[in-house]
């Protein structure tokens, strides 16, 4: 019935001259013949489609097959394959492009989630035909095909193993593949019109369109994709596409290494600022910095005569991008891009001016933030390795700069702790003969004990939560009174000993005697209530906080616990006392 239905609607419109075909005579075709097609009839549509009688009613509605064309080759078992490839090989060489190109577009952005891949895979090949049938003014409709295509890309999910990769289940990796293979006639008409014209027109609207798919590539899938080195994987699709992005981007006339100083030099090229950030985002080329310097993908195009140092500030914006995010994976890269740019340095050779920087400033803070915040392990690990590395990397006087910095604006005492140690670590080196300094010794050394040797909120200071800065605060002065001799004072400690004994040791011990009073007051009560009461459970408080739902044995071990943290500070503070008094000076 619906093959009798095709051939008459197309015997009728035999005699419509010119095209002039009605929407009645639109529907009818791609109702019936999508019934004949489905209903296993495509041999008698293909013998339909592909008489030179109809050639004209195929170019004007043979694009409304491609819907049941698209479902029945998805099936490829199905006996009707070789009909439906050569229906749809007819009308790529009859229909308008224009037409083929929305019905294409259309097929892909209905897709379902379960045939995405093969969806993609099928049509990339005839999208291609089609658009190369545009001629010159293909340019947007390229851009819009790239555009539909990994918008449906990105919703597959990312492999995150080496055997996920190999299964490739989701089929990403293969799209990858072939998205590569899609793009190549275009990228080689680019290189070609640049060879016409006698070089790289920035204005070329098919160029242009290809630095947009490119861009969005590296955001989406790869800034997504952790990829795996070839000892791990010899073959890895995923990185093949990293690299093949990169090589056309260098085929199209962007140079990587302006690629990678953009965030540089656009800060001094002012007109066009809004259309180079919308042209350049910067996700895209922090995921482009990533492949070059952790991934090591495309260096053979890449220049090894930039400096470590201009690298360095190139990258540092890239850094804050990818520490900026929530994403686990973000936060990885955006790690392994800092310790890759900060191993290209040689120690103590970043200059203080670069603290200047935005930057500069801010990516200690992420890294600060995922130290402390992350509730990942190996992020935090990684994170505390990281920042070390780049204190390490500044000169004396930068590390004296960030050291005040970090003190003022980290705001966590395991921090603040931290950057106290390598104070100390510091004025231990310039101690030491032939290595003396003017940041770590004498008139710089001393306003920066005055920010570590004092108590954030005098007596009144929780000295639980601020036990690492306390601790390696006094640390810091045991070392300064044991190593530097009363008659050198280098440091400059011994002339200062008795504002630290005003402005520090005092309001610490009070601090001490007052905490110390408080838990074991708090001590006695528990039991006393523990001896009273039947209560299984109960609620202790630890300085301000409360903390609910504990046995009477786990509150007596907490309580403890600060008694012999106060302990611990205690006999710190007396070593103190005991060798400032030994030598007179308390």
């Amino acid at each position: 019935m619906a093959l009798e239905q095709f051939s008459d609607v197309v015997q009728r419109c035999q005699a419509i001259q010119d095209g002039n075909f009605s929407s009645a005579d639109f529907d009818l075709f791609q109702t019936v013949g999508q019934t004949c097609i489905e209903q296993g009839d495509s041999a008698q549509v293909l013998s339909i489609v592909i008489d030179e009688k109809n050639k004209n009613i195929v170019r004007c509605m043979g694009w409304n097959l491609l819907e049941p064309l698209v479902k029945v080759l998805l099936k490829k078992e199905d006996k009707n394959l070789p009909h439906c490839h050569a229906i749809l090989t007819h009308l790529l060489e009859v229909c308008s492009p224009k037409e083929l190109l929305v019905g294409l577009l259309e097929q892909i952005e209905q897709l379902d989630s379960g045939v995405i891949a093969e969806t993609i895979i099928l049509l990339l090949k005839p999208l291609q035909t089609v658009l190369l049938k545009l001629g010159r003014k293909k340019a947007s409709s390229v851009g819009m095909a790239l555009s539909t295509l990994l918008s449906q890309m990105v919703r597959l999910p990312v492999p995150l193993s080496k055997e996920q990769e190999e299964d490739d289940v989701f089929g990403l990796c293969r799209c990858c593949v072939e998205l590569l293979g899609f793009v190549s006639p275009f990228v080689e008409e680019i290189k070609a019109d640049a060879r016409d014209s006698h070089g790289m027109s920035r204005e070329n609207e098919l160029r242009v369109e290809i630095l947009k798919f490119c861009m969005k590539s590296l955001c989406e899938p790869l800034l997504e994709v952790q990829l795996k080195d070839a000892d791990t994987l010899e073959k890895s699709p995923l990185r093949d596409f990293a690299t093949g992005i990169l090589v056309i981007l260098n085929s199209i006339g962007e140079s990587l290494p302006n690629l990678l100083g953009h965030s540089i030099l656009r800060k001094r090229e002012v007109p066009g600022f809004l259309e180079e950030e919308v042209r350049y985002p910067k996700e895209s080329l922090a995921s482009m910095a990533h492949l070059l310097f952790v991934q090591h993908i495309a260096m053979d195009i890449f220049p090894a005569v930039l400096s470590p140092v201009f690298v360095m500030q190139c990258n540092m914006e890239y850094i804050e991008v990818l520490l900026s995010s929530t994403e686990e994976s973000r936060l990885q890269k955006g790690l392994e891009l800092y310790e890759k740019t900060l191993v290209r340095l040689e120690n103590s050779s970043l200059p203080v001016d670069l603290l200047d920087l935005k930057t500069f400033f801010s990516v200690p803070q992420h890294v600060i933030k995922v130290m402390t915040l992350s509730p990942v392990q190996n992020l935090r690990t990684k994170g505390l390795s990281v920042f070390q590395l780049s204190i390490d990397k500044l000169n004396t006087e930068a590390k004296y700069k960030f050291f005040r910095c970090m003190l003022k604006t980290s705001g966590h005492a395991g921090v603040e702790g931290y950057i106290i140690k390598n104070i100390k670590n510091q004025t231990d080196f310039a101690l030491k003969p032939g290595n003396g300094n003017e940041w770590f010794l004498g008139k710089h050394l001393l306003p920066l004990l005055q920010q570590v040797l004092c108590l954030p909120q005098g007596p009144e200071t929780d000295l639980l939560h601020n036990l690492d800065r306390i601790m390696e605060s006094l640390n810091l002065l045991r070392y300064l009174l044991i190593r530097d001799k009363e008659w050198e004072n280098e440091t400059g400690i011994w002339t200062e000993l008795y504002k630290i004994e005003d402005n520090y040791l005092k309001p610490l011990r009070t601090a001490l005697n007052m905490s110390r009073a408080h838990y074991e007051a708090e001590l006695k009560r528990n039991k006393e209530n523990t001896t009273g009461s039947k209560s299984p459970v109960c609620t202790v408080s630890l300085g301000s906080e409360k903390i609910p739902h504990m046995t009477p044995e786990m509150q007596t071990q907490v309580l403890q616990s600060a008694l012999f943290t106060f302990d611990l500070i205690e006999s710190v503070l007396a070593r103190i006392e005991e060798i400032a008094e030994a030598k007179g000076r308390l």
